[in-house]
This record gives C-alpha cells, sequence and structure tokens, in this order.
C-alpha cells in the first residue's frame, strides 16, 4: 500500500490546499493530512479548529485521513511507516524552499523519506492562508478561497457576521 502524508500547517486550509489534498488521493492509496503544531508560528486557528477544519473538508475522501503532530516531520514519518512526503507549489518561488526542506528531510531520514511535488492548479496558484486571513480580516470577499464552513469561521474569528 503507498501512503503519502501532507503535511502543513494549513491556517486555514484553502481550496489550493483541498486541490492538492483531492489530486494525492488519486495517486496514492492513503493521504494523511498531518496538521503541524509549529512552535515558531502564532496560528489564528487552534491545532483541534485546523484538524476539523481540514476533516469537514476532505469528508468525501475515503482514503484521506487527518491528524495532528509535534515535531520533526521525518520523525513523524518513521514511527508512522510513511516514506513519501506530499508538497504543493505554487509558483517557482516555493521551488528553492521547499527542494532544501526535501533535501533536508531525505538527509536526516538516511535516504528514507522522498517527497513528491505537485504544482497547484493554476485557479489557485494566488491562494494562500496568509492572503485568505488578511482579505477576511478586512471583511472581504474570501468565498473563492474557501469552503463556505471555512470562511464563515474566519469571519467569526475577526468579529464578522455573514
Amino acid at each position: 500500500m503507498k501512503v503519502a502524508v501532507y503535511p502543513g500547517s494549513f491556517d486555514p486550509v484553502t481550496y489550493g490546499h483541498l486541490d492538492i489534498i483531492k489530486r494525492a488521493s488519486q495517486m496514492f492509496d492513503k493521504v494523511i493530512v498531518a496538521v503541524m503544531c509549529n512552535s515558531a508560528k502564532t496560528p489564528l486557528f487552534t491545532l483541534d479548529e485546523r484538524v476539523k477544519m481540514i476533516r469537514e473538508s476532505v469528508s468525501g475522501l475515503n482514503n484521506v485521513y487527518v491528524e495532528s503532530f509535534s515535531g520533526l516531520l521525518i520523525d513523524y514519518c518513521k514511527k508512522e511507516n510513511i516514506h513519501i512526503v506530499i508538497r504543493g507549489l505554487r509558483a517557482i518561488t516555493d521551488f528553492e524552499y521547499e527542494l532544501q526542506i526535501a533535501q533536508t528531510n531525505k538527509e536526516l531520514s538516511h535516504n528514507e523519506v522522498d517527497t513528491v511535488f505537485l504544482t497547484t492548479s493554476l485557479q489557485y496558484s494566488y491562494l494562500s492562508s496568509s492572503v485568505v486571513k488578511e482579505v477576511a480580516s478586512y471583511n472581504g470577499d474570501i468565498t473563492p478561497c474557501v469552503p463556505d464552513f471555512v470562511a464563515d469561521t474566519l469571519y467569526k474569528k475577526y468579529g464578522f457576521r455573514k
């Protein structure tokens, strides 16, 4: 069985993330969306809130599972016996950073973990969680960027009612 992990902070999950998840679910027998607890970031949503939003977003994908983790990704991969990491690329500017992380993971895992890059569909190439949060913070329209229930959750977080 080919199992892959798609790690990220997903603060919040966007249609770009969901595009990668859906496409990965067609390529692998099992995809684990691993929501990271990253001490270097201060997320808008709690870990539980992010996991819940993703679970609701992928509920129709029978081979996609959502979990949370903290620590090094390669430690998570070793514990779960996963050898494939999925990463999405929006633009060439993402590639240099993602390549460095992929090479580091490969080296630290003693060549046990490989990274598969999926380019984001063009319609979502502009999306990032940061941009979505900024637009929502000004009560802007984020419905083209995230599922409706995620948009509602964001607006409520910023004190708006939609």
